[in-house]
């Protein structure tokens, strides 16, 4: 009968060589892996819900003191919860957060035909707050698209949002820059489908060299066969966001928008220029407009300690 040493061995080697195999398989599992990480780090749980005809996972964290407000964060074009596992680090334990995964995007479901540009984005995110956080409105956080969902629903739905956060917000006419040249042009200036294309991708979205991601092999190959096979889908969302009529619908909106807010901007963002922090001030004369030194697009991530910051200022402003 074999001892327990080397029960346990064997187990060790099968369960290595079972993640060995299935790394091989599918390499985005070391992407995975390096998200799950991050968001055990940030403090945060795990969660599911079918909400608006989809199942929407999100991060949640429920460890803040009662009465503590509720945060709501919507990420941007081709990002996903975990862009915002930073700056939710430096919230940890002074507010309940719920960071999904928007509908067709990273781990939520997404629906073929299915619209999932900034008004039908908007509308699933209003019924998310609803069941999410029934009876209590909610500060609500969106960066770059999100940003732009963000505006229309604190302008449509004021009863689910109690103060609103736009970061490097989509939804106007700003600056022209290659970024938006590219757009108006029919590109899709984030595509990813090669090495090149990824590190190119990287380079645009983020300024500071220090918090570029570092992505090695073979995590790298799988995270460009996963944006190799989002190409088409993400052509159909820019065409809605970038190109069709829902363009600058949301900097329209922010007229209506009268609850307490922040307009956060990174200086050297070379995606949305920082142009756009003016024209969205101009619809919003009671928001809060700060400009972060040395980030550009990802400036919820380059300069986290700063973005919490403009945060905690706009919650607990009376």
């Amino acid at each position: 009968m074999p001892s327990r040493k080397k029960l346990a061995a064997v187990t060790l080697v099968t369960a290595v060589l079972g993640v060995g195999v299935g790394v091989a398989y599918d390499p985005y599992l070391l992407v995975r892996a390096q998200f799950e990480r991050q968001r055990l780090n940030a403090g945060l749980d795990h969660g599911d819900v079918v909400v608006a005809g989809h199942r929407w996972v999100y991060a949640v964290a429920d460890d803040a003191p009662r009465g503590a407000a509720t945060i709501v964060m919507l990420h941007g074009f081709t990002g996903s919860k975990e862009n915002w596992y930073p700056l939710a680090d430096r919230l940890r334990g002074r507010y309940r957060m719920l960071v999904p995964d928007l509908p067709g995007w990273g781990e939520s479901e997404r629906k073929a035909d299915a619209d999932y540009g900034f008004v039908a984005q908007s509308e699933r995110v209003a019924d998310f707050i609803r069941a999410m956080s029934p009876g209590k409105p909610v500060v609500l956080l969106g960066h770059s698209m999100g940003g732009g969902i963000a505006a229309l629903v604190a302008a449509r739905h004021p009863g689910l949002v109690a103060k609103v956060g736009l970061l490097n917000a989509a939804g106007v006419r700003f600056n022209e820059n290659q970024f938006g040249l590219d757009v108006l042009a029919g590109k899709n200036p984030f595509g990813v489908d090669d090495a090149a294309s990824l590190q190119r991708y990287i380079d645009i979205v983020f300024h500071r060299e220090a918090a570029k991601p570092w992505i090695p092999w073979p995590a790298s190959r799988g995270l460009i066969a996963r944006r190799k096979d989002d190409a088409a889908f993400e052509q159909a969302v820019l065409e809605r966001i970038g190109r069709g009529p829902e363009q600058f619908l949301p900097g329209q909106e922010a007229a209506n928008i009268r609850q307490p807010a922040l307009l956060l901007w990174g200086r050297q963002d070379a995606v949305i220029d920082p142009s756009a922090l003016a024209l969205y001030a101009a619809q919003m004369p009671q928001a809060r407009a700060v400009l972060v030194d040395d980030a550009g697009h990802m400036a919820l991530m380059e300069q986290p300690r700063e973005v919490a910051d403009a945060v905690v200022a706009l919650i607990e402003r009376q």
